[in-house]
């Protein structure tokens, strides 16, 4: 009878097999990843998150043994916190704030590090320690400095690298601020979704050296894993490489709660209009359409929301930024037009729509088409297709408040 030892360590070769076949792990990474399994750093009770339903199934490791450790081995998401550590119990909570990313992301987003020997890595959001110990086990304890917000994960994952003879330095802070006193680094990997790069990650990257983050915007919870090259004078661009879906970094979150005000009367005095577009144009529910990235680089400062509804779907889009505006698209099933109402200084559909108009003027391209530039300030500019080609801003400021 097979030990549950033996059953890991076979679904974890198993699972590197997988993962080099399909081409996400590189064999330089193949060593590392087999040597330290994800199940190391998993607590008793998680979350395996279903890519297809959206749902999220507890897994308890002293009720289900073989499931707990065919979930650990699997090419899944794992949740391992819900609302802040504030959520009790088996059922999933409100809002999803730690995890295990999915194997395949993790080896993928290793493989575009490219570390060499003796490179220096900050890793930006430890989690359950797992990233931190494969750098580990690949560059050595001293090469590598994690930091954590949350107090809690920090303890679990400092001690769940230290039982297993990895010892990155793990910091107990803000992840925003980088961690200036082992800079400068080689690279610097972030393992949560981010609206703006902080500065402090570039001054504290060594010239030529890589940032790579999960970057997006606020439109929508999409993020784009982009790869930038810190230059001497201090700034960094590069290109996004692929879609990908992350927790946000904490003091980047978008708080809905300031929306609260922003709709007194509907649809009051808004001004009233019409559009041939439909949801699936806007990307509809569909996570990782190009669109709403391209949306949320044209049209900044704006978020939105659709909600399905008896006769079709709203689509709802508020400014984040100065006096509220805010616009609602009403699109009803078998109708060729969509009743448009906006309210504010800015006419957010309007920006709305000739974003997407641009998008298709340029043959709708991927996410892969575009990158992003950041001053030595913290200055965002995304791009298309060249860094010389800023991406259009279509911001529609007008008089008065209809």
């Amino acid at each position: 009878m097979s030990t549950e030892p033996e059953q890991g360590a076979r679904a974890s070769d198993e699972l590197a097999r997988f993962l080099l076949n399909v081409g996400s792990m590189t064999p330089d990474w193949a060593e590392s990843f087999r040597a330290v399994p994800r199940a190391w750093f998993l607590p008793s009770l998680f979350w395996s998150h279903s890519m297809t339903t959206g749902t999220n199934t507890a897994v308890n490791r002293y009720e289900a043994p073989d499931e707990w450790e065919a979930q650990a081995h699997a090419n899944v998401p794992i949740v391992t916190q819900w609302d802040d550590g504030k959520h009790l119990g088996t059922q999933p909570g409100a809002v999803p704030t730690s995890s295990a990313s999915m194997p395949s992301v993790v080896v993928e987003m290793l493989r575009d590090l490219d570390v060499t020997e003796g490179m220096n890595v900050l890793e930006v959001g430890t989690g359950t320690g797992w990233n931190a110990g494969l750098l580990t086990r690949r560059l050595g304890g001293g090469n590598v400095v994690t930091v954590e917000v949350d107090p809690v994960v920090c303890v679990a994952a400092r001690t769940a690298l230290s039982a297993h003879g990895l010892r990155p330095q793990v910091v107990r802070g803000d992840g925003a601020d980088g961690y200036v006193a082992a800079a400068p680094y080689d690279r610097v990997i972030v393992t949560a979704g981010v609206r703006q790069i902080p500065a402090e990650w570039l001054r504290q990257t060594r010239s030529g050296g890589v940032v790579l983050a999960p970057w997006g915007t606020h439109y929508a919870n999409d993020d784009a894993l982009v790869k930038l090259t810190v230059r001497a004078d201090g700034s960094a661009s590069g290109p996004f490489l692929r879609p990908v879906a992350f927790m946000k970094l904490r003091d980047q979150r978008l708080d809905w709660g300031r929306f609260g005000n922003h709709v007194t009367h509907y649809p009051g005095d808004a001004e009233q209009s019409w559009t041939g577009l439909g949801p699936d144009d806007l990307g509809g529910q569909q996570q990782f359409h190009p669109a709403r990235l391209v949306v949320g680089m044209c049209v900044p400062g704006v978020a939105h929301v659709l909600n399905a509804t008896e006769a079709g779907v709203n689509a709802w889009f508020f400014s984040l930024d100065g006096p509220p505006s805010w616009a609602a698209v009403e699109f009803r099933r078998g109708e060729p037009a969509a009743t448009v109402y906006q309210h504010g200084p800015r006419r957010l559909w309007d920006e709305v729509e000739r974003s997407l108009r641009w998008w298709a003027d340029q043959g709708r391209p991927p996410v892969d088409r575009f990158g992003l530039t950041v001053t030595p300030s913290g200055a965002q500019r995304p791009w298309f297709a060249d860094p010389t080609n800023a991406v259009p801003s279509f911001n529609t400021s007008v008089e008065g408040d209809g």
